[in-house]
């Protein structure tokens, strides 16, 4: 069944052997293809299969990659290939990157739990066990430290963008006294310029709030009401305290958090909580829950008792917290 004479298939070439090919055909690929089938339609372009999408996710987290490096690694590698269901060497990306994000978005947590489920699953009886281990850590995200000035110069750039987007002309962009502000934080721990520093700080808040209210006025309606979201965090963050709770420390990621570890290295962690249960004796991952709020440690166990449950179909008991666990596979 190869296309040409001179290239045979990947069945062909990889080693039977490979721990990543012997993967590949234990996972039931038909399990995801039924589940996700809803997701699709059988009209407009011809959507990317199943099978390469869920490969591409348990590539990413087996080997840390980003989405970015997944996709140009999977070009390099046969193996990969293999994995994902092809049968011939491509030579050209599988898809966009951007393309797995929106993946995820569209399976949801549902997908990301029967992806996780299935990993469980294929160890049998090694992952029903009466007694897990879970721990609760900090899962950090790609953001930079979340300095107020920052959050105000990235207001003013999309409230820039916005205008250029939708024809608005500004009556001032603030553009020289912008870049001055920004200059003036560089030495704000100087005490002859932390006046200045502060000055500038006051200022970039005033201009961020002068250019919402300004869109606000001369968007179209239809428009205006698809910004009313971003105009509220921005007026949130404009108006939030140091001491405040619930503040935004993100843009992108406004649902992240601080958390104060402890650490000397790094006292304070801009993320969600997460906690993992895996079997005390083999130590089979059977949860993963992220959650929303940052809970005390002994609340978390519910939720993710919950999910092994719901996975492994026995209710387990939680065993010894703070110790440290083991790396663990995916499956």
């Amino acid at each position: 069944m190869q296309s040409s004479f001179l290239m045979p298939t990947l069945n062909e070439q990889c080693d039977p052997r490979h721990p990543l090919r012997k993967l590949g055909e234990r996972i039931p690929w038909s399990d995801f293809e039924e589940a996700f089938g809803e997701y699709y339609s059988e009209e407009g372009r011809p959507a990317k299969p199943v099978r390469l999408m869920v490969g591409l996710l348990l590539l990413k987290q087996m080997y840390d990659q980003s989405d970015e490096d997944v996709v140009e690694r999977w070009v390099e590698n046969p193996y990969w290939q293999q994995f994902c269901g092809l049968s011939d060497f491509q030579w050209e990306l599988p898809c966009d990157p951007s393309d797995l994000v929106y993946f995820r978005q569209r399976i949801g947590e549902p997908g990301v739990v029967l992806i996780l489920a299935v990993s469980a699953q294929m160890h049998g009886k090694r992952a029903k066990e009466s007694e897990v281990v879970v721990d609760s850590t900090v899962q950090e995200k790609n953001v930079t430290y979340p300095l107020d000035t920052k959050q105000y110069r990235k207001i003013i750039t999309r409230c820039w963008r916005l205008a250029d987007r939708s024809g608005v002309r500004l009556r001032r962009r603030y553009r020289k006294e912008v870049r001055a502000c920004i200059m003036a934080q560089r030495l704000r721990k100087d005490p002859r310029r932390r006046k200045a520093a502060r000055r500038g700080h006051r200022r970039l808040r005033t201009i961020a709030g002068a250019l919402i209210r300004e869109l606000e006025r001369k968007l179209p309606a239809a428009l205006r009401g698809e910004q009313r979201e971003n105009f509220t965090l921005y007026r949130r963050v404009l108006t939030q305290k140091p001491h405040d709770t619930d503040k935004i420390y993100s843009l992108h990621e406004p649902h992240i958090y601080c958390v104060a570890k402890g650490k000397e290295h790094k006292k304070y962690e801009f993320g969600t909580k997460a906690s993992v249960a895996m079997t005390k004796t083999h130590g089979v991952i059977v949860a993963a829950v992220a959650h929303e709020k940052n809970l005390y440690d002994a609340h978390t166990l519910a939720e993710v008792l919950d999910q092994a449950e719901a996975i492994t179909d026995i209710r387990a008991g939680a065993g010894h917290r703070g110790s440290r666990l083991p790396r663990a596979q995916i499956c």
